[in-house]
């Protein structure tokens, strides 16, 4: 093998790997992991070819001393898993804690957002 074959070679050996690195942090390393608890706003099932459920929560806010209106935050997700968004779709309205798993990109195939809903930690009726 020449000098010149060599030196090819260990470049294109070295773009592959920093490609392949690159792609796992952006798509696959999780970045953050927690839990969000809210009233369940909807869950849907969307996309043009890959089909993934995609829902919102309703977080509970705080009063504001001047104006005294309550202030809502929402917290957009996807879904990984079926059988948690079934779950999800049959008890919707219902006050949720949801683990999930937070991305630096979206893939197709697993959601539109960065945020990746696992699993439901608890489920409850909300006080009225």
């Amino acid at each position: 093998m020449t000098t010149g074959k060599k030196i090819t070679s260990i470049i294109a050996v070295i773009v592959v790997l920093t490609i392949a690195i690159f792609f796992y942090y952006r798509f696959y390393f999780v970045f953050g992991e927690g839990v969000k608890a809210g009233e369940l706003n909807y869950i849907v099932k969307k996309g043009y070819m890959f089909k993934t459920y995609e829902g919102k929560l309703i977080q509970s806010g705080i009063r504001s001393r001047q104006t005294g209106t309550v202030q809502s935050n929402e917290f957009e997700f996807s879904v990984a898993d079926e059988a948690v968004a079934k779950k999800m779709m049959l008890n919707s309205g219902k006050i949720f804690e949801l683990h999930y798993k937070e991305y630096k990109g979206t893939l197709p195939w697993r959601g539109f957002s960065v945020y990746v809903v696992d699993s439901v930690v608890t489920m409850r009726e909300p006080m009225n």
